[in-house]
C-alpha cells in the first residue's frame, strides 16, 4: 500500500505542478505548441534533454549491458558530451538563426522539398519502429516488476507487461496531445531531479548493503571482486570495441545530440542563444555522471548475482532494484521510472506532430493551414503514432545482446544516412540535392544489407562509418555530375538575442577534457 501511496503521490505532484505552470499559457499557436512559446530557460531545456534521453532502455538495458559487459558501455554516454559541445558551439548559432522548427526545414532550404520530405517520413519510421517501443516494452518490464501487475490482476507475465504498455502509452500520450513542448519540458525537469534522487539510491543502498554501512568499502569489494569490469576499454570482440570511437560512434553522437528533432526541439524553444547554449553543456555534465545511475548499478549486480542472468541481462536491473531498495522508496522510485519512460514517449510523440505537421501536412496536403489547424493535426498524428508504438512494443523483447544493443542498431537505418546529408550540407557546399538524395537511398540499403542480410562479421558500429564515408564519396561523385542549383535560403524572422554564453567555450573545453580523464583513469 505504501508503494502505490508514494508513486501516486509523486506522480500527481509532476502533472498538478505542470498543469499550474501552464494554466495561462496560450498553447493554440505554432510556437506555443510545438516550441513552448521560445521561452525555455537552461535549466528546464537540459532537464528534458537529460529525461527525454535517459528512460528505461537505459536504465534497464545499459545496466542489463554493464551487467554481463563492464564499464565499456560508458562509451555510449561520455562521448556525448563531445558532440553536445559540436552541437552547442556550431549547430545550434545556426540553427537559432534561421529561426527553425524543425531539422528537415534546414533540409529544405539547403537542398529541396522532397529531400526534406524523405527524412520527415524517416524520421517518423524511426519513432515507431526503434525508440517508441523498446522504451514501452522496457518500462513495462521494470512497472510489472516492482507492482507485479500480473499477480495483481491474475494474469500471464506476458499480458502484464501488454496491460502495462497500453496504461504507459495512454497517459504519456496525454502529456504529449494536450501540454505540448512546454509541458513535455517542465514535467521533465521534475522527473530530472526525481531520476538523479532515484537512480542513486539504487547504488548507494546496495553498496552500503555490500560494505556493511560503508560505501566506500563496498566499492572496494565489488571492484576487487571483478576489475575486469570496470575497465573501459573495450576488445575488439566485445559488444563495443574501443576502436568504434574513432570511427561510427562520434558520428552517431554528434547526429544524436546535435541534429536529432527529438533533442534538438527543446533548444530550438530558448528564449535566447545563451539559454539554449547553457542548456546543452549542462547536458554534457549530466551525460559524464549519468554512469553511476545507468552503468554502475548492474556491475554492482553482477556482484551480488554473478553470471545467473546472463541469459535474460534485461531483467537484472529490476531484480537488483526489488533487492535493495526499502519497501518504503518503491513507489517514489516507480514513480521516477513512469517519469522517465513518459518524458522520453511524450518527447517523441511532440516532435512527430512537429514534423508531419510543419513538414509534411503544411508542405504537401495544406499550405494554407493556419496555427489552430497545425496545433489540431499535431495531436492527430501523436494519437496514430501512440497507437502504432503500442501494437509494435511487445514485439521488441528478447534481444540476443540485449535492449540498448538492439535499438542502436536500429537506429543506425536511420541516423547515419541522415547525418551524412546534414554534414555534408554543413561541410560541403558542392553537394547538390540529386547527390542527398543519393546518399539517402545508398545508405539505407548499405545498412540493411551489411548488417541484417549477409550480417558480415564487423560491428555495426565500424559498419556506420563504412557507410558514412561512402555515402560521403556517392554524394560528392553525383554532385559533380548533377550540381546545386542556386537557392535562396528561407529564414524565419524570430525575435531572440543570438548573444552567445560568455561561459560557453571554457565549460566546453572543461567537458572535452573530462572525457579524456575517464579514458585515462578507467583504462586498463
Amino acid at each position: 500500500m505504501l508503494t502505490v501511496v508514494s508513486f501516486l503521490g509523486f506522480t500527481l505532484f509532476v502533472a498538478i505542478f505542470s498543469w499550474y505552470k501552464l494554466r495561462k499559457d496560450d498553447i493554440n499557436s505554432r510556437d506555443g505548441y510545438f516550441l513552448g512559446g521560445r521561452t525555455l530557460t537552461g535549466g528546464v531545456i537540459a532537464g528534458s534533454m537529460i529525461l527525454t534521453n535517459i528512460s528505461t532502455e537505459h536504465l534497464i538495458g545499459m545496466n542489463g549491458s554493464a551487467y554481463k559487459n563492464g564499464m565499456i558501455i560508458i562509451a555510449w554516454e561520455v562521448t556525448s558530451a563531445i558532440a553536445l559541445v559540436i552541437a552547442a558551439l556550431y549547430f545550434l548559432p545556426i540553427y537559432l538563426r534561421m529561426g527553425l522548427t524543425t531539422i528537415p526545414q534546414y533540409l529544405e532550404n539547403r537542398y529541396d522539398g522532397t529531400t526534406k520530405a524523405i527524412v520527415a517520413f524517416l524520421l517518423m519510421l524511426s519513432f515507431v519502429v526503434t525508440l517508441l517501443p523498446i522504451v514501452l516494452y522496457t518500462g513495462a518490464i521494470n512497472l510489472e516488476s516492482i507492482f507485479n501487475v500480473s499477480d495483481v490482476f491474475q494474469i500471464s507475465k506476458e499480458e502484464g507487461i501488454w496491460l502495462t504498455v497500453i496504461v504507459i502509452g495512454v497517459i504519456g500520450s496525454i502529456y504529449a496531445i494536450f501540454g505540448g513542448l512546454k509541458a513535455v519540458a517542465l514535467s521533465d525537469s521534475i522527473n530530472a531531479i526525481g531520476l538523479v534522487i532515484g537512480g542513486l539510491m539504487v547504488p548507494v543502498f546496495a553498496l552500503w548493503d555490500i560494505g556493511n554501512g560503508n560505501i566506500l568499502e563496498g566499492f572496494q569489494k565489488v571492484y576487487d571482486a571483478a576489475p575486469e569490469k570496470f575497465n573501459v576499454i573495450g576488445a575488439a570482440d566485445s559488444v563495443l570495441p574501443f576502436s568504434t570511437l574513432f570511427t561510427g560512434l562520434m558520428i552517431n553522437q554528434i547526429y544524436f545530440w546535435g541534429m536529432n528533432q527529438t533533442i534538438i526541439q527543446r533548444a530550438l524553444g530558448a528564449k535566447n542563444m545563451a539559454e539554449a547554449q547553457k542548456g546543452l553543456l549542462f547536458t554534457g555534465i549530466f551525460k559524464i555522471l549519468i554512469p553511476l545511475i545507468i552503468v554502475l548499478p548492474g556491475i554492482v549486480a553482477f556482484y551480488y548475482y554473478g553470471e545467473q542472468y546472463y541469459e535474460d541481462q534485461d531483467f537484472i536491473y529490476p531484480v537488483l532494484l526489488m533487492k535493495v531498495l526499502p519497501l518504503s522508496l518503491t513507489g517514489f522510485f516507480a514513480a521516477v521510472v513512469l517519469g522517465a519512460i513518459l518524458s522520453t514517449f511524450n518527447s517523441v510523440l511532440n516532435s512527430a506532430a512537429t514534423i508531419f505537421s510543419l513538414d509534411i501536412f503544411k508542405k504537401f496536403i495544406s499550405p494554407a493551414s493556419t496555427d489552430r489547424t497545425l496545433v489540431r493535426v499535431g495531436r492527430i498524428s501523436s494519437i496514430v503514432l501512440a497507437i502504432a508504438a503500442i501494437l509494435v512494443a511487445p514485439l521488441v523483447g528478447n534481444a540476443p545482446e540485449g535492449l540498448y544493443q538492439l535499438m542502436q542498431q536500429l537506429n543506425g537505418i536511420f541516423f547515419i544516412p541522415i547525418a551524412s546529408i546534414l554534414i555534408a550540407g554543413f561541410f560541403i557546399p558542392k553537394i547538390s540535392a540529386a547527390g542527398a538524395k543519393v546518399g539517402l537511398i545508398l545508405g539505407l540499403s548499405f545498412y540493411l544489407l551489411t548488417t541484417f542480410i549477409l550480417e558480415l562479421d564487423i560491428h555495426f558500429i565500424h559498419i556506420w562509418g563504412i557507410e558514412f564515408i561512402i555515402n560521403m564519396a556517392a554524394m560528392y561523385l553525383v554532385s559533380l555530375r548533377f550540381p546545386p542549383k542556386s537557392r535562396t535560403a528561407h529564414v524565419n524572422k524570430v525575435h531572440l538575442d543570438l548573444q552567445e554564453w560568455k561561459f560557453a567555450k571554457p565549460l566546453a573545453i572543461a567537458l572535452v577534457l573530462c572525457v579524456v580523464l575517464i579514458y585515462v583513469w578507467l583504462a586498463q
